[in-house]
């Protein structure tokens, strides 16, 4: 992939997380961080949602080819958002109620899909 591609990545990548913020907020939902790095892993937005704490993968497709956004969010991926996730709550003096949520935008522009409890952590 070449520099241009990676930075054209990059900016509908950012687009598709404020995207996502946007609608979260319209929902009720609180983001509390973006872009949550660890060794292990990383989760786009961390949101509150009365009193759970929803850690959100955002994922963004132009189309539906090979098993479109949702799908691409798959075992390893879990793995990574769910250490990343333990990452962030072992800062927290008690650990509240969490979720894991997907939140998949297909096409451009595409409405958000947004599937609440799409995993759980092992």
């Amino acid at each position: 992939m070449t520099a241009a591609a990676r930075a054209e990545a990059r900016r509908r990548g950012e687009e598709a997380e404020e995207q996502a913020a946007r609608f979260l907020a319209a929902r009720g939902l609180r983001v509390v961080a973006r872009n949550y790095r660890t060794r292990q892993g990383e989760v786009d937005l961390v949101a509150q949602d009365g009193a759970t704490l929803v850690f959100v993968e955002v994922r963004a497709r132009r189309d539906a080819r090979f098993g479109g956004a949702a799908a691409s969010v798959d075992g390893r991926k879990q793995r990574r958002i769910v250490a990343a996730a333990r990452h962030f709550l072992a800062r927290l003096g008690a650990e509240p109620p969490c979720r894991f949520d997907v939140l998949a935008i297909e096409g451009s522009p595409g409405e958000p899909s947004w599937i609440r409890g799409a995993f759980d952590a092992p």
